[in-house]
């Protein structure tokens, strides 16, 4: 009912416009239709007071859409604007900015360490089997090969600071496409640090000790308790990846469960 009320009154309004502006144009038409010098003052007013109800008349009907112009927008708080709104703010600050820069600060640290603990060493080389890789026997490589997810973090900062060699012996070509295969789908070769030239495969022990002694690395990694004591007076620093700590090490020679232990990133 308040609505038909208020459209009635409404259309009133417009119909009474209308006649106030036909009656002023006739009005208009007649005075100006006379000679100048017949209008006296009666008729001069006349004028005047049309001429104010113009302006009313054209303000009358101007100042409703001006003001819904002018009528800012109300936002009716709902469900979906609530959530638009929450999504924005996670646009804006998200969350995962503070993880980043955590990682970041983790891996920095991490860096420093491995920096520290390889005495700013530049050049390291590192046996596969049972360091970087699961599987501990040339053997087991002829089914898979599998990459330590524990080292992997370890392995690429290493990269990032020294001039790494991976070797192993394996028994046949088939488990150097396995171990190279493993690498690559770990990523170890998407950090621009070691490359698959790098990865050196020979067919007995004596082979990986003679790598090790044409490289001259400042640091060694090896699982093999003969080859740790045969290298102890050429290498300067070497590392015995085991399980068990050895009775008699040389003072250049450093024991540890494995090469992430070693870290401290366990």
């Amino acid at each position: 009912m308040a609505e038909s009320s208020s459209s009635s009154s409404t259309e009133e309004l417009v119909r009474l416009i209308k006649r106030l502006g036909a009656y002023v144009t006739f009005k208009i038409s007649n005075l100006f239709s006379m000679p100048l010098r017949n209008l006296d003052s009666r008729s001069i007013g006349a004028i005047a007071g049309l001429a104010i109800a113009i302006i009313f008349t054209w303000r009358a009907i101007r100042t409703p859409g001006e003001h819904q112009r002018r009528q800012p927008k109300r936002r009716v708080p709902t469900a979906g604007s609530s959530s638009s709104d929450s999504q924005s703010n996670i646009a804006t600050n998200p969350p995962d900015a503070s993880l980043s820069h955590e990682d970041t600060r983790v891996q920095n640290a991490l860096g420093h360490i491995v920096r520290r603990k390889l005495s700013e060493g530049r050049k390291v080389t590192c046996r596969l089997l049972g360091v970087i890789l699961e599987e501990t026997d040339p053997e087991e490589l002829r089914k898979q090969a599998t990459v330590r997810s524990s080292v992997l973090e370890v392995l690429l900062e290493i990269t990032k600071f020294c001039d790494l060699y991976l070797m192993e012996r394996v028994l046949d070509d088939e488990s150097e496409s396995k171990v190279l295969q493993a690498l690559e789908s770990a990523g170890v070769f998407t950090s621009g640090g070691l490359v698959k030239d790098k990865v050196l495969f020979c067919s007995t022990e004596i082979g990986r000790t003679s790598f090790v002694r044409q490289l001259e690395p400042d640091w060694h990694i090896d699982t093999n308790p003969e080859i740790i004591t045969q290298l102890a007076r050429f290498i300067k620093y070497q590392l015995h990846v085991s399980p068990t700590k050895p009775e008699r090490t040389a003072p250049n020679v450093f024991s540890s469960p494995s090469l992430e232990h070693f870290f401290g990133n366990v």
